[in-house]
């Protein structure tokens, strides 16, 4: 994962979360090794907000019943069949498990200085809406302002 430089926007999906989530319930390390992850997300989010970096986590929360229609009109539709995963289903399996692991992950990586937003996901356009207001209120707030070049642009003229 590469962190984008200072004035740039980036972003991540699932990144270094999915060593808490899906490495937990599949328990692919032993529970220590997940426990030291959890510090070691919150130390280097920690460190890229006292760098100037602001960080903004969404985890977009769908229902059970929206998540089996979601992948039924994957395999329904020949167009959107290459989304399918059948590994899915197999996770599908284990939701409760997941939910549990997403639990323990938002309390214990939910930081003053870089908290989670956990969005309602089953309606894509009230998804949208909350998405799109947190990250509107924060660039409101940040008033990013566009970089003065080391050059005057009356010093050229294009032939």
């Amino acid at each position: 994962m590469a962190c984008p430089r200072r004035g740039y926007v980036g972003i991540f999906n699932r990144s270094h979360y999915e060593d808490v989530l899906a490495v937990r319930v599949r328990r692919l390390v032993p529970k220590e090794v997940v426990e030291q992850r959890y510090e070691q997300i919150n130390a280097f989010e920690k460190m890229l907000t006292e760098n100037g970096t602001t960080i903004l986590k969404f985890m977009l929360h769908i229902s059970k019943k929206e998540q089996r229609e979601r992948l039924q009109a994957r395999l329904d539709d020949p167009k959107s069949r290459w989304k399918f995963d059948p590994g899915d289903l197999g996770d599908r399996k284990l939701w409760d498990e997941y939910q549990s692991a997403y639990e323990i992950m938002l309390n214990k990586c939910s930081t003053r200085w870089a908290p989670w937003h956990v969005i309602p996901a089953d309606r894509k356009w009230a998804r949208n809406a909350a998405v799109a207001a947190i990250v509107r209120e924060t660039l409101e707030t940040m008033n990013p302002k566009y970089p003065k070049p080391a050059w005057n642009a009356r010093d050229f003229k294009l032939q």
